[in-house]
């Protein structure tokens, strides 16, 4: 069976992440906060690990079909830390499907992708020393906690901020449970505008309005002293508008281009017929979109196109939808593979199965790209050229449509969801 290989990358920035630290006062001293043995470790440099999972382990972290359509995805697949940017000298790795740290500097984890609104939920492991934290909404360096993020904490009750408090925001009740120790806890975190909500171990411990807010960020797991470990980290957009109605309202058609553009009696938007799209009729830079699709056969071809060109012929980026695979190695796609981009980067696994519906969750933030099928995150790609109108040409981060392509006449694709979670610019 064939194996996928990844490396996680090692980024040296050393974050400052103030109010994290165990002392009464919120403000503490960087060298307090520092792990006990840093004096050993001022010299010590963790090796970033090369971490490798097969067609099997990734096809079973799949999500089932509810979950999926709601557009949850794991930002963990329990086997590498694909779509992970480490940014400083700590020893994270992966142990029984979990993500460990337990030496270096106080830094984070974070995801490559930022989000804005969002459900978090994740289980945590602290031993009686751990203080740590899930930070929502961040840059990879932090100087001012309680400005440039939310920083939910992991620490013991007697810090000023005990678990799921917001750091320098917002303490949790009395009431909260109190901090166990060596044992799995589930943490659950709502971002949506302004409020930050949180809940632990099922109870609702935070209820936080912020009075400024915050743009979309990272999310970011930290180290600062102690072990902690992180598992089953998913995630779940909010804000998603649906595109598809009977009329296909929102859509201009091409009738001079063979493509085809239905809705079928369940309410389906079916592609057949030939070469052709469909496009929005409003603009998106920044945004998350979920599809719910079909391919009847493996070797079926079409694609979701954006940040188009208004008007112009499928001049975007591409996530592409296709299943096929070479020699039936779901580590092998055959033209890319779903969710991979086009050209650009090719999905690391084929996800999805023929003739059955799956998921696409396609983000595109800035130069960032990233695609989930079926909750597996199978592309995490950056734009590094030179900046052009023509996406096809190099990296465009303006507002453009959204397209729905027929490859050809083989084409027969059909799409029971298509939603997106962004602020739309009018006049395509």
């Amino acid at each position: 069976m064939n194996k996928l290989f990844t490396t996680c990358s090692l980024t040296c920035l050393l974050l400052y992440c103030v109010g994290c630290g165990s002392k009464s006062d919120s403000s503490v001293d960087q060298a307090e906060r520092a792990p006990s043995d840093s004096a050993e470790l001022a010299d010590l440099v963790f090796e970033p690990q090369t971490y490798e999972a097969t067609a099997d382990e990734l096809l079973a972290a799949r999500l089932d079909s509810a979950d999926a359509g709601e557009g949850w995805i794991r930002l963990f697949d329990g086997h590498t830390l694909f779509g992970w940017e480490i940014a400083g000298n700590a020893n994270w790795r992966i142990e029984d499907q979990s993500i460990v740290v337990d030496r270096g500097d106080v830094c984070l984890m974070c995801t490559s992708i930022p989000w804005k609104d969002f459900e978090l939920t994740l289980e945590f492991n602290a031993d009686e020393e751990t203080n740590s934290g899930v930070f929502l909404r961040t840059p990879l360096q932090v100087e001012a906690v309680g400005q440039e993020c939310y920083e939910v904490n992991i620490a013991n009750d007697e810090n000023p901020f005990p678990t799921a408090s917001l750091v320098e925001r917002e303490k949790v009740g009395d009431d909260a449970p109190k901090q166990s120790y060596g044992s799995w806890r589930r943490m659950t975190m709502r971002v949506e505008g302004n409020q930050v909500q949180v809940s632990l171990d099922g109870t609702i411990v935070t209820d936080y309005t912020d009075p400024t807010g915050l743009p979309a960020g990272r999310i970011g797991l930290q180290h600062n002293k102690g072990r902690v470990a992180f598992r089953d980290v998913r995630l779940r957009p909010l804000g998603f508008q649906s595109l598809l109605d009977e009329q296909l309202s929102q859509w201009t058609r091409y009738p001079e281009m063979d493509a085809e553009f239905t809705v079928t009696d369940e309410g389906a938007m079916h592609v057949q017929g030939g070469s052709g799209q469909i496009e929005t009729h409003s603009s998106y830079d920044d945004f998350v979109l979920l599809a719910e699709y079909k391919l009847p056969q493996p070797e079926i071809n079409s694609g979701i196109f954006f940040r188009c060109i208004p008007g112009d012929q499928m001049m975007g980026y591409e996530c592409q939808l296709s299943n096929a695979m070479i020699d039936d190695m779901p580590l092998s796609p055959a033209d890319c593979g779903t969710g991979g981009i086009f050209r650009r980067q090719d999905a690391r696994v084929i996800a999805a199965e023929p003739d059955q519906w799956a998921t696409v969750v396609l983000a595109a933030q800035g130069d960032k790209f990233a695609a989930w099928v079926n909750g597996v995150q199978v592309s995490n790609w950056q734009d590094d050229r030179e900046a052009n109108e023509n996406p096809r040409k190099g990296k465009r981060t303006e507002a453009g449509t959204i397209m729905v392509q027929g490859h050809d006449e083989t084409t027969d694709a059909l799409f029971k969801q298509i939603a997106i979670a962004s602020d739309p610019q009018e006049g395509a």
